[in-house]
């Protein structure tokens, strides 16, 4: 089976401010699909994925699971679109992974898709000039999370940080009638993106008010399926909170 490259032409030829690049992030998002959705998933399942990226851990994802159905994906960034587009030729995955250089919120509505995954922007900062202004994510890190529970997949795979008001997070998709029926925690060092002076100074204010949890070098990653209308009186949603909040 064809694996993914350590040194893949296309993302050496950008900055980190230009494509997001965060391997162990990455590597942990697509180790989530595979677990979450892609080995539930039925070949006639639909997937659509907000934010794109690279394209590298669906790639991924792909090459690893038997799902032989369709994910697509909507990516703003015109340079990471570019390179997505190139690797998924590389793989030869043009038939079952397709990226458009578009508005996610303006495109989904074009299908009716039975998953929604994203790694969505969480840095917190009170605008978007930052290193990356695609990475933002609101005031606490979490407004766009929040929108993509309102997007009415049944199932919804979402990266959550603990240091982006995870609590009201997960409040929020209670709300809008989810469960939390998986999860998987990955604990990061903070990196070039979330260490940067104002990043880091917002993190530090909402660690006051008790709505970002982190100790010294490290924060939680967490990776969650939530499903609507789901039938189990199973939740783990305090059982993830237990642990998110832990620092």
């Amino acid at each position: 089976m064809k694996t993914l490259s350590n040194s893949e032409v296309a993302i050496a030829s950008h900055s980190p401010n230009d494509v997001f690049f965060c391997p162990e992030e990455s590597y942990f998002y697509s180790q989530c699909l595979e677990k979450m959705v892609l080995n539930r998933c039925t070949n006639s399942d639909l997937v659509i994925e907000f934010g794109s990226g690279d394209g590298s851990p669906v790639i991924h994802s792909l090459l690893r699971t038997p799902f032989k159905g369709k994910i697509h994906g909507y990516e703003l960034n015109s340079r990471a679109y570019k390179v997505a587009q190139n690797r998924i030729k590389q793989y030869r995955l043009s038939d079952r992974y397709i990226v458009r250089n578009q508005c996610f919120f303006e495109g989904y509505k074009q299908s009716q898709a039975n998953y929604l995954i994203s790694n969505p922007p969480y840095l917190p900062a009170p605008d978007n000039d930052i290193y990356m202004p695609s990475l933002h994510g609101g005031t606490d890190g979490a407004a766009i999370t929040k929108r993509l529970f309102s997007v009415g997949c049944d199932r919804v795979f979402s990266l959550i940080s603990a240091y982006s008001n995870p609590v009201e997070t997960i409040e929020y998709a209670l709300g809008k009638g989810y469960k939390t029926i998986d999860f998987a925690i990955a604990p990061l060092q903070f990196g070039y993106y979330s260490s940067e002076p104002k990043v880091k100074e917002t993190i530090n204010a909402l660690r006051r008010d008790r709505k970002a949890f982190y100790s010294p070098n490290i924060y939680l990653l967490a990776g969650v399926l939530f499903e609507k209308n789901h039938n189990s009186n199973t939740d783990l949603s305090s059982e993830l909170l237990k642990v998110m909040t832990a620092f």
